[in-house]
């Protein structure tokens, strides 16, 4: 009997000729490849170069201490066989306490599915709720995997601008013109990276009232929610009406330098946890206990060093802003949360990769170009805060040396 041959979906593989999936090609993009400059750093830096590095939002502060004591005890208490899917239940307590602290919405347990960083949170949340046919609205610039975590849905990306003349503020307006019968999920990330920009009470509001009236799902990454300077983060669940179509993203990297980790959560009503439960359950299968107990002394502690962490940021952010200011043909704004900071090189004459690049190659400075960020970063640069101000000095004296190069 004739085999049927079913078309190609698929790239070939470059050695041995076998077919892929189609899915590996929605997992690449201009985000992928925004951290060539960071990679060929490394490079660089194993080969003995002095490097900076400002490519990445790792902090540069150290895990509090009872908080790796806690990991260790965990680990000797044999806390290391298989746990509850959607995570061990004093934690997804302590989740539920602290998300009603941070946004008023009250929560229980049930609500909370503990997934391996805010990452894999929004890839199970977006997978949960967009598919082929569907339109999901980004704010963009935007973190460099979102455009993959959309595209592995089979989902079509629409981006909406966050123009520099409204300070990286989402327009209402230009959300509402993004809108069409196929728009199924509307994706934020505020306090935004890369942009810092912190949206107003009265702007929350007007997205709440557009995702309302066109029955948008809401997915809200809000892993920078506590890194906020001049106002406090304000979450969309927090307008009547909008917790039933919200899925909050969150973790614990930012906030208590737990990168690492890899411990994140969502929060979500309705159906929705029980559908993020049965994914977690094949595609992680729980995560580890020993790395919960330690997030539960996190979030049931205070520490000092999240104060100091937050503050050390915002001196930082301050000691940029003017020494940057203050150079010619570059500059940029202040931004109001998260722990970036977009440096507009527009009148440098270079494009934001080509400036990225020389920066590097000349002066041993690692930032991304936010073009791999989308189109509406093209022309700045994103530098992350987490370098000792020695450091960030240092940058601004390199990036000063080669904008002098630049003029002569």
């Amino acid at each position: 009997m004739r085999q049927e041959t079913l078309p190609a979906t698929g790239p070939l593989d470059s050695k041995t000729g076998m077919r892929y999936s189609s899915f590996v090609e929605r997992t690449t993009g201009e985000g992928s490849r925004a951290w060539e400059i960071h990679d060929r750093a490394s490079e660089m830096e194993k080969a003995g170069r002095d490097i900076i590095f400002l490519s990445i939002g790792d902090p540069d502060f150290d895990t509090p201490p009872p908080i790796v004591d806690a990991v260790m005890e965990s680990l000797r208490q044999g806390r290391t066989h298989y746990t509850a899917m959607a995570g061990i239940l004093p934690l997804r307590e302590a989740i539920a306490a602290r998300h009603h602290k941070l946004t008023g919405q009250r929560l229980d347990a049930d609500a909370v599915v503990v997934t391996a960083g805010a990452q894999c949170g929004l890839f199970s949340a977006m997978l949960c709720l967009a598919g082929p046919g569907d339109e999901v609205i980004v704010p963009e610039p935007m973190y460099v995997t979102y455009e993959a975590v959309v595209g592995v849905t089979g989902a079509r990306l629409v981006r909406v601008p966050l123009r520099a003349e409204r300070g990286f503020h989402l327009d209402p307006d230009d959300l509402a013109a993004a809108i069409t019968p196929r728009s199924r999920v509307l994706l934020i990330n505020f306090p935004h990276n890369p942009t810092g920009a912190v949206l107003t009470c009265d702007e929350l509001e007007a997205v709440a009232e557009i995702a309302k009236r066109h029955d948008l799902w809401v997915v809200s990454d809000e892993v920078y929610a506590t890194l906020t300077y001049e106002q406090p983060h304000r979450s969309i669940v927090s307008i009547p009406g909008m917790a039933e179509r919200t899925v909050v993203v969150d973790s614990l990297s930012k906030s208590h330098a737990m990168t690492g980790w890899r411990l994140g959560w969502t929060l979500s009503t309705g159906d929705m946890p029980g559908h993020l439960k049965n994914l977690a359950l094949c595609m992680l299968y729980g995560c580890p206990p020993f790395i919960q107990d330690a997030a539960l002394t996190a979030l049931t502690n205070e520490f000092d060093e999240v104060d100091i962490m937050r503050a050390a940021f915002r001196d930082r952010r301050d000691l940029l802003v003017e020494r940057l200011n203050a150079m010619p043909r570059i500059g940029c704004l202040k931004p109001e949360g998260s722990m970036f900071l977009m440096v507009d090189v527009r009148d440098s004459g270079l494009s934001s990769m080509d400036f990225a690049w020389r920066l590097l190659e000349t002066e041993g400075v690692s930032a991304l170009p936010c073009d791999g960020f989308g189109p509406s970063g093209e022309g700045y640069l994103r530098v992350s805060l987490s370098s000792p101000t020695a450091e960030l000095n240092e940058f601004c004296d390199r990036l000063e040396r080669m904008l002098r190069g630049l003029n002569s």
